[in-house]
């Protein structure tokens, strides 16, 4: 009977490793053709000058430089507004406080934050940054309405990170006569600093990506942003023009494939700095 027991016991553990082992060769093989069909579309028009020039005749020719200019600005502002309000929250949350009423309510409301479609964070910029503070269409406005649809990520990534940090770790830190504000910029933080670099990449994956908060307060300018204070166009934004209005499916295909790389590349170098720090 025990032997029987043992049998059906490896087959169920085969067969759950093969099931876990084909959903994970589906998720290579979908992401795979995806790559393929984008390197396919867009290879065309990839070549340096689309990087290195403006856009002509609406997109349909030329290149992608401001817009590439654009992207990295709004990536820029809004990451320096959430970075440090996400982080120092969850430092907030785990050193600070013990779970009563108000970090319930912190966490509740970043949950219900992280849940929220896009384009209500776009209708709230619109209404907030860009009509009653006045900032127009502009960089700024779309920085920070980024910065509030990312808040969420950074926080519970950031609070995880840190929640994983050993306690004896601190007690350390406590027993050489550090403060507790020196133990968590000293100890604390750069022992979370994987973690906390994994969601501030998600974070950024998720505003070069976006499009529907950012043009309704960023704008759809093809020009150069001379401040933060002028309209520009992601490339998120550029390739969802071109494709919508059949501008040219070929540039907006070798668009979304500089998007991807972009992505790429970010997430391979992070993965990297992060190794080699570690």
């Amino acid at each position: 009977m025990d032997k029987t027991v043992r049998n059906k016991n490896l087959l169920y553990d085969r067969l759950g490793k093969n099931v876990c082992r084909g959903m994970s060769l589906l998720v290579a093989v979908i992401l795979t053709l995806i790559l393929v069909f984008l390197f396919v579309k867009g290879i065309k028009h990839l070549t340096p000058s689309f990087f290195f020039s403006a856009p002509i005749d609406l997109g349909r020719s030329g290149g992608i430089l401001p817009i590439i200019l654009s992207t990295m600005l709004l990536a820029f502002v809004s990451l320096a507004i959430a970075i440090p309000l996400g982080v120092g929250t969850a430092v907030y949350l785990t050193e600070y406080t013990k779970q009563g009423y108000l970090t319930t309510i912190i966490r509740f409301g970043s949950e219900c934050l992280a849940g929220i479609p896009s384009i209500i964070f776009g209708l709230f910029g619109f209404m907030l940054f860009v009509v009653h503070l006045r900032m127009g269409w502009s960089v700024l406005a779309g920085g920070l309405t980024l910065a509030c649809m990312v808040l969420p990520t950074i926080i519970r990534t950031s609070e995880e990170a840190i929640k994983s940090v050993p306690a004896n770790l601190r007690y350390l830190g406590y027993s050489l006569g550090a403060t507790k504000f020196q133990t968590i910029i000293k100890i604390v933080l750069p022992q979370a600093k994987s973690g906390i670099i994994t969601g501030i990449i998600l974070a950024l994956g998720r505003v070069i990506g976006e499009t529907a908060c950012v043009i309704f307060t960023a704008g759809i300018s093809m020009e150069t942003p001379s401040s933060i204070f002028d309209s520009g166009r992601s490339m998120a934004v550029h390739f969802y023009i071109l494709a919508r209005e059949g501008l040219s499916l070929e540039m907006a295909y070798t668009t979304a494939l500089t998007l991807v790389i972009c992505i790429l590349f970010v997430n391979v170098t992070a993965n990297f700095l992060i190794r080699k720090r570690t």
